[in-house]
């Protein structure tokens, strides 16, 4: 029998917002209170800086993102500098790696697998890159970022997909800290949108593919609803 999870779909939403949501599943998890739980969303405009990342891979000015409505959040995710925005899927797994042999770099690369067998079903091909995270068109375009974390054999953070972002704000930045490298989204490549809700229900299918789970789509406010009653328990 398939093990059996949660996928969480969201509308546009700031990053500190879900990034308080992750932790409060991630939480619940390891007490074994909530199943795997997969989130989908886009986030409103900003840069996040990995555990590996600082301040000097943003090349705009402060007062400039400001004027663009761009926020700036220092995170525990690995990885360096990366943007997040509209047009841009956002997958965060939440789940218990004990049930998958405790082995973060498999887990780390199942994910990138996700996006490459993803975007196969568009007729876009795509990679790994020796040494550096995330999936890459022909080499040297990265269509995915990845920066995870794990504690307690729980993960949080996860990969981005871009599928018709704003560009031009990669470059008020050094994506993922790698200069000369050039970023990409599924539009650029394919010469027109393609709609969100279809990516999101294929990358949904590769997950549970991938890692033999049976995702049941959860509305937010059920999602909220068991936390608060465990923390309520917990109190």
């Amino acid at each position: 029998m398939k093990r059996k999870g949660f996928s969480l779909r969201l509308d546009i939403r700031e990053y500190d917002e879900i990034l308080n949501l992750q932790k409060r599943i991630n939480s619940t998890r390891k007490q074994n209170a909530i199943p795997d739980t997969v989130i989908f969303l886009e986030h409103n405009p900003c840069i996040t800086i990995g555990a590996q990342g600082n301040h000097d891979s943003i090349v705009a000015s402060r007062q400039l993102l400001k004027k663009q409505g761009i926020e700036i959040y220092e995170t525990d995710r690995g990885g360096s500098v990366t943007y997040h925005g509209p047009g841009q899927i956002v997958c965060y797994p939440i789940i218990d790696l004990n049930n998958y042999g405790c082995d973060v770099t498999t887990y780390a690369r199942n994910l990138e697998e996700m996006v490459i067998m993803t975007l196969i079903s568009f007729r876009i091909s795509s990679n790994r890159k020796n040494g550096y995270p995330g999936v890459w068109v022909d080499g040297k375009r990265k269509i995915a970022a990845q920066g995870i974390s794990v504690n307690g054999w729980v993960t949080m953070h996860g990969v981005s997909l871009n599928v018709y972002p704003e560009m031009k704000h990669y470059s008020l930045i050094v994506p993922c800290g790698l200069a000369g490298f050039e970023v990409v989204s599924m539009k650029e490549y394919l010469g027109h949108v393609i709609d969100m809700s279809i990516v999101v229900s294929e990358m949904i299918r590769q997950f549970s593919r991938l890692f033999d789970i049976e995702l049941e789509e959860i509305e937010e406010d059920k999602i909220v609803e068991l936390l608060n009653h465990e923390q309520a328990q917990a109190s």
